[in-house]
């Protein structure tokens, strides 16, 4: 009797570990949030990950790190940068020696608060999308 329930909650366990989601990258994003909160930069970068990344770079050896910072100067100009790199993983940790990595400008003139961050949003985006056609998986 012992045995059959030891059995069914080794199946219960199992079951458990095969529908458990797919391991993820670490990502780490260090912007200004004024112009990008981590969990929209977080989000972005799930967007922009295609699975067969995976294959290339293994979610256990690599991870990501984004930054955009910026802002207005005194002529009132949103001025953004957005660096994207690839790093090493050590563990649960990113190490930074950069693997690859994408850095994107831009600028507007007159924009309002919510315009910069539009623009931050369309760097991060393009910087992004410039990393992964650097690692050959689209």
């Amino acid at each position: 009797m012992a045995l059959n329930r030891l059995a069914a909650a080794l199946l219960l366990a199992g079951a458990a570990v095969a529908q458990a989601a797919p391991a993820s990258y670490i990502i780490f994003d260090h912007s200004t949030t004024a112009l990008i909160d981590a969990p929209t930069a977080e989000g972005l970068w799930k967007d922009h990950l295609p699975p067969a990344l995976k294959r290339l770079y293994p979610v256990g050896k690599w991870g990501f790190a984004s930054e955009v910072s910026g802002g207005f100067d005194d002529a009132k100009v949103c001025v953004v940068t957005a660096r994207v790199l690839l790093l090493p993983r050590a563990g649960k940790n990113l190490v930074f020696r950069p693997e690859k990595s994408a850095t994107t400008f831009g600028s507007q003139a007159d924009a309002s608060p919510e315009q910069c961050r539009a623009l931050a949003k369309s760097k991060l985006v393009e910087a992004m999308e410039s990393l992964r056609a650097g690692l050959s998986a689209r």
